[in-house]
């Protein structure tokens, strides 16, 4: 039940009856924006700060609290109490606790989900892999960020469009098949797949450091694949093949699936119609030999189209990506889910396709996000410090096998749970925090099932489903909602009353930390509320109420666990 929007709407009402002849008083929507939660619950569950009224209505905000106070008259939703300018609501308990409990389960699994993104398309370019290079823990953000908004979106009946912006174009491929050819075989790239090609890269540079000509045998290499060069062709995408077969064994593991592997590749053909355009539009300037878009009166650095060798550069490749998409998918909203260190190179891209005069580049958003550590180590593909994604998703459910083997040895399907458990205390530990915060992924902290953990919110989870068998086995009358009235269970039906807006709210901030700090909190309020409560051996009637919190509070923590991209078990 959205007791927002109720409380808001009712104010809006009681507004009106008491100044009828007043102008300028702020509509329902407006209202409901401005409800706080008082800092003290005994000051009420709401508060409408009555300043915003003053200069409409005249009067200093404790007397305009003082009238509404007096005027207000739904006590079966609240009762108001006036305090310092303050309109204060005490929610009817019994009411509420009955009116969310049956909301959320009249929502059967949906709690939250709303029409509002009918008829628009959100297209999302998230993970981005690069080719000849294994699945690391850096692309673990951009992986999970995407696809959790992906979830949102669809939640709120947007059509999505999830694309894999494969990184398989570039200088680095030159650099790739260079070194492939002074110091590989077919042979040993076979046996070893993506890890030869790494090692690969790897020496490249070490071996650049004392001969620099080996970076002009690289550029070549790449300008021989722009060119069409069949053998270099030949090698880039017999590399590309063997990337994308490693990395589906990922996103397995993940859940993570793409509607799109449009790559850099993809738009080489696509890029001449762009370029003509920008020469037309008069937008293109040369510098040193290269081609640029001056971007001097908006306070940034020339946005560089073509190098002076002849060779396309990303912002020409996202540029000409964009208007594809435009065409292809007609979005409504672009998202870029790319780390922040891209900030500047998404300004230039945006701002070039404004210049173009395409109105809909207000609609392409970067996400950015912080960069991520494992154990306090930075992690380097070319200094061969990387943390393969794999691997650690591995480590973590053998680790996770370690502990439910600990703590629940009887439990039947252990591997199962290891898997749900360990997959999902990596996914948490990326999405626990701002996308913004840079993250020093620790094995400790992800693995606690007692702080604020992926594990902890399953195995909350779990003991609601334990708690539901058990009440599948008894006669429960029909519930007493008094039984809810508690300030625990009160605590609990806030949070899931809230849940739609967290929703709502993630979606506007491409933020899925909203939602998983969300779902801690439900977890954490239900285990407050469970250890406070007898939930089953209580009276009939009041344990019919306990029951239907507990379903409720389920549904909502599955639903949330989903959203962020985690599995919910039923038993831990």
């Amino acid at each position: 039940m959205d007791m927002l929007t109720t409380i808001a709407g009712l104010t809006e009402d009681l507004l009106k009856e008491t100044y009828p002849e007043a102008q300028g008083l702020p509509a329902a929507d407006e209202l409901r924006n401005l409800l706080a939660v008082p800092p003290n619950p005994e000051m009420g569950d709401y508060a409408f700060p009555c300043f915003r009224l003053a200069k409409a209505l005249r009067m200093a905000p404790p007397k305009i609290a003082d009238a509404l106070a007096a005027a207000w008259h739904h006590p079966e939703t609240a009762r108001a109490e006036a305090l310092n300018g303050y309109l204060n609501f005490f929610l009817n308990r019994v009411n509420f606790g009955r009116d969310t409990v049956l909301a959320v389960l009249a929502a059967d699994g949906k709690w939250g989900a709303s029409t509002r993104g009918e008829g628009k398309t959100v297209c999302l370019d998230y993970s981005s892999i690069n080719i000849a290079k294994r699945f690391h823990i850096g692309h673990l953000s951009t992986t999970m960020i995407g696809h959790s908004l992906k979830r949102i979106f669809d939640y709120l009946g947007y059509r999505t469009v999830g694309i894999n912006h494969l990184g398989d174009w570039g200088t680095q491929f030159g650099k790739m098949i260079c070194a492939y050819k002074l110091w590989g075989t077919r042979e040993q790239v076979e046996k070893g797949g993506v890890n030869a090609l790494e090692a690969l890269y790897v020496r490249f540079h070490k071996e650049a450091e004392a001969d620099p000509t080996l970076e002009d045998q690289g550029r070549a290499w790449f300008k021989r694949i722009e060119d069409g060069d069949p053998e270099a062709l030949e090698i880039f995408n017999w590399f590309k093949e063997l990337t994308l077969k490693d990395a589906a064994r990922v996103y397995d593991l993940l859940g993570v699936s793409f509607d799109s592997y449009a790559g850099e590749s993809f738009y080489i053909d696509k890029m001449e119609p762009v370029i003509q355009s920008l020469r037309d539009k008069g937008l293109l300037t040369q510098s040193e030999g290269a081609w640029v878009v001056d971007l001097t009166e908006d306070n940034m650095p020339p946005c560089l189209i073509i190098k002076k060798d002849g060779a396309t550069i990303y912002a020409t490749r996202d540029i000409t990506a964009a208007v594809y998409r435009q065409d292809t998918y007609h979005f409504d909203k672009c998202l870029y889910v790319v780390a922040y260190q891209q900030d500047l190179h998404f300004r230039q891209v945006f701002r070039v396709l404004e210049k173009m005069g395409y109105p809909w580049a207000k609609d392409c958003v970067h996400v950015s996000f912080g960069m991520i550590s494992f154990e306090g180590q930075a992690l380097s593909t070319r200094k061969g410090t990387s943390i393969h994604l794999d691997d650690l998703l591995r480590e973590a459910v053998d680790k996770a096998r370690a502990i439910i083997e600990e703590k629940s040895p009887g439990l039947e399907n252990k591997d199962e749970v290891a898997r749900q458990v360990g997959i999902g205390a990596v996914v948490y530990a990326d999405l626990s925090a701002n996308r913004i915060k840079d993250i020093d992924f620790s094995w400790e902290r992800a693995l606690n099932f007692d702080g604020e953990t992926g594990p902890y919110v399953q195995y909350t989870h779990a003991r609601c489903c334990s708690v539901l068998r058990k009440a599948a086995d008894l006669s429960l009358p029909e519930p007493d909602w008094a039984a809810l009235s508690d300030d625990e269970a009160q605590a609990l039906l806030r949070l899931l009353g809230r849940f739609p807006d967290v929703v709502n709210e993630a979606a506007d901030k491409y933020e899925p930390s909203m939602v998983t700090r969300a779902v801690t909190d439900i977890a954490q309020a239900y285990n407050r509320f469970y250890y406070e409560h007898r939930i089953l051996d209580d009276e009939p009637a009041t344990a019919a109420a306990r029951v239907l919190l507990t379903r409720a509070a389920r549904e909502v923590i599955r639903t949330g666990l989903f959203l962020i991209g985690l599995e919910a078990p039923e038993r831990m």
